[in-house]
This record gives C-alpha cells, sequence and structure tokens, in this order.
C-alpha cells in the first residue's frame, strides 16, 4: 500500500510512532480482514481498489481448493474436506470455539472425518490449534489430542466463506458484533504462525467456562495471550489463569494502544508481530 513509514515503525517495534498513526493502522487492518494475505488477493486490491474484484477472486481461490479435494484426496475425502472448510465459520461464531465433529455433519464422528482433516492440515489449509491440559514447558508435552480449534490459512478467506462483504467489516455493522471477535482470533492466530514462527496452542478449564485464547512458547517462557476485537481492557480470566497457575506476565492484544503493566502487556492487534521481540524475562510457570 506504500505505506512504508507504517511498516517501519511495526518492523522497528517503535509504539510510540505507532499511536501517533493508530487511526491509520486500524483502518488499514480492517481492510485486511477483508482481503487477508494471499498474494493474487492482495495484488487485484492493489491494482483496483475493487472489494467486489477481491472477493471474486477469493472465492475462486475457494472453487480451486474445493477442486483439489477431490482430485488429490479422492471422491469421498475430498467431499468430507468440503464439508469440514465449511464449518469453520460456525464453529469459529460459537462462544466455545472448540471443533465438533457433529457441527460438520449430524452424527459424524471422529474416524468418519479424521483422514480428511488431515489431508488438509498436511496441505497448509488450515490450522489446527490444540487445547493444552496444563500450562507447562514444552506446550507440545501437554497437548489435548482430542480437543482444538480449527481456523483457516488466510483471515480473507474466512470472510469469504462466511459471505462477509466489506462493508460490515470496514463501516460496522451492531449483527457483526459476535464474529468480529471470532476474525480477530483468525487474524492472530495466523500472524502467530506466519510472522512470529510460533506453534499456537490454547487453554480452558477441565469444568468451566474459563478460557485463554493463545498460548505460545517463546524462548523457553510460557506466554499467555488474550485477543479482543476492540479496546476492551478487561481481562479477568486472563488476570485468573495467570494467578492461579503462577504466570507472572501475559499478553492481550487489542486496539488499545501499546502499554505494560506489571503482569501484562497489551499490544496493538495491527502489531501482534512484535511478540517475538518482548522481553519475558520473569515468567514462570508452575503446572
Amino acid at each position: 500500500m506504500g505505506e512504508d513509514t507504517l511498516e517501519k515503525s511495526i518492523e522497528d517495534s517503535d509504539f510510540d510512532m505507532m499511536g501517533v498513526f493508530k487511526e491509520r493502522y486500524e483502518d488499514l487492518l480492517k481492510i485486511y480482514y477483508f482481503t487477508g494475505g494471499m498474494p493474487e488477493v492482495v495484488s487485484t486490491f492493489i491494482e483496483t481498489n475493487n472489494f467486489l474484484r477481491v472477493r471474486q477472486v477469493q472465492q475462486d481461490i475457494l472453487e480451486a481448493y474445493q477442486g483439489d479435494f477431490a482430485k488429490h484426496a479422492g471422491a469421498t475425502i475430498g467431499e468430507r474436506c468440503r464439508l469440514i472448510f465449511d464449518s469453520i465459520p460456525r464453529h469459529l461464531a460459537k462462544e466455545n470455539k472448540k471443533f465438533v465433529y457433529g457441527v460438520v455433519k449430524k452424527g459424524a464422528r471422529g474416524r468418519d472425518l479424521d483422514d480428511a482433516l488431515q489431508f488438509m492440515i498436511d496441505a497448509g489449509l488450515v490450522v489446527k490449534v490444540q487445547r493444552i491440559s496444563a500450562p507447562g514447558i514444552p506446550l507440545s508435552a501437554y497437548a489435548d489430542e482430542a480437543s482444538f480449534k480449527l481456523f483457516c490459512v488466510d483471515v480473507g478467506l474466512l470472510g469469504a466463506l462466511a459471505r462477509i462483504d466489506a462493508s460490515t467489516i470496514i463501516n460496522g455493522n451492531a449483527l457483526f458484533t459476535h464474529f468480529k471477535g471470532a476474525m480477530a482470533e483468525q487474524y492472530v492466530c495466523q500472524q502467530l504462525v506466519s510472522d512470529c514462527e510460533l506453534k499456537p496452542y490454547y487453554w480452558s478449564a477441565e469444568k468451566a467456562t474459563a478460557e485463554v485464547d493463545f498460548m505460545v512458547q517463546i524462548s523457553g517462557h510460557l506466554v499467555p495471550i488474550e485477543v479482543k476485537a476492540e479496546e476492551n481492557l478487561k481481562a479477568k480470566s486472563l488476570a485468573t489463569f495467570c494467578k492461579t497457575h503462577n504466570v507472572n506476565h501475559a499478553v492481550r492484544t487489542s486496539l488499545s494502544g501499546y502499554r505494560k503493566e506489571s503482569w501484562l502487556t497489551n499490544i496493538p492487534l495491527y502489531a501482534i508481530s512484535c511478540l517475538n521481540g518482548l522481553s519475558f524475562e520473569q515468567t514462570k510457570t508452575t503446572s
């Protein structure tokens, strides 16, 4: 988009400069929620500045994926891949975003869909974020194979799957409030994977509604992350988690500006790629 100054501020983790251009960053983030980062989609938007053309390219990509499902995985698994892919917006719209086989197809079980799911993961079309049963290092040792969330590879494709038009995302809509959180989580998930090169997990209590959106491991430290779509600064679940599990520092990402408190750092959503540059030396965990 030719915004070299804005790009450099993020690359340099210059949060003071980001604060000066906060509104412009937010405008670009909204556009990104619609376009996503697929190269052909981005090129189309830069060349035309036309959201309808962008959406057509996204739909073409989705149709190509569905054709590839059957071509490379066979008719049966290909159809199951299509059903899984189409179910992602329904899963992410739920309060509890955990993947449920029965949401894909009534009566479906793991043995019916696992081959198709693994094909999509191996193809890089979806991101599987597993639940951890306890906060400990390494996170992979505490992964719960049976509980996970499923995200698209790209936030723009999620919007296309959900058929959300540009004006709803960019100008706002009262009925869009709930799914806005799903798009923010989708965006953060893909940034953790692509920009930060981290493997995200999530944590939830066994018999309660408490949940931490993402858990990552940075330089041997456990870092819990809470995602807020707006400027909401409440972090009750995150605070409870940190206190209960003796985690001394956590991250909240929202539309609020950068701020660091005794136990919590807020990173603007548009600057979540700066996560790796933060210091977590004092973070401790006990499980």
